[in-house]
């Protein structure tokens, strides 16, 4: 699994992979759960505010707990917290720093065009 997930990283940083394909069961509260399964359904190169994540996941008031259920995801990059942003479009919080999540969200834009066909899928078990 460790191989895999390293073989994945690298393709994912090389721009050849824009989603990652691996079996994931991070232990969390059922919310934490859903906010991270509904992380992995952005799109590589795009972003979604608290406030979407909260309505996709049924839960359109809780926007303040989407942001903390991010907070709390053990697997950042395989699960995409970093694609979440404020309501009027600014870069807030991340665990790596806002220099990180910049650039991962400018690495995404970059490759997701130039390499639209390297797709996978995030399974999360439950």
């Amino acid at each position: 699994m460790l191989d895999e997930t390293a073989a994945q990283l690298r393709a994912y940083f090389a721009g050849e992979r824009t989603t990652f394909d691996l079996p994931l069961a991070p232990e969390g509260s059922g919310f934490q759960r859903l906010v991270w399964h509904a992380l992995g359904a952005i799109a590589c190169g795009t972003t979604r505010t608290y406030g979407e994540l909260a309505r996709a996941i049924g839960r359109p008031a809780a926007s303040r707990a989407v942001g903390a259920a991010n907070s709390k995801n053990p697997i950042s990059i395989i699960v995409p917290c970093h694609r979440v942003i404020g309501a009027s479009g600014e870069l807030t919080g991340y665990a790596g720093g806002m220099k990180a999540k910049q650039w991962l969200l400018d690495h995404e834009r970059r490759w997701s065009v130039q390499s639209p066909s390297a797709q996978a899928s995030l399974r999360l078990g439950s």
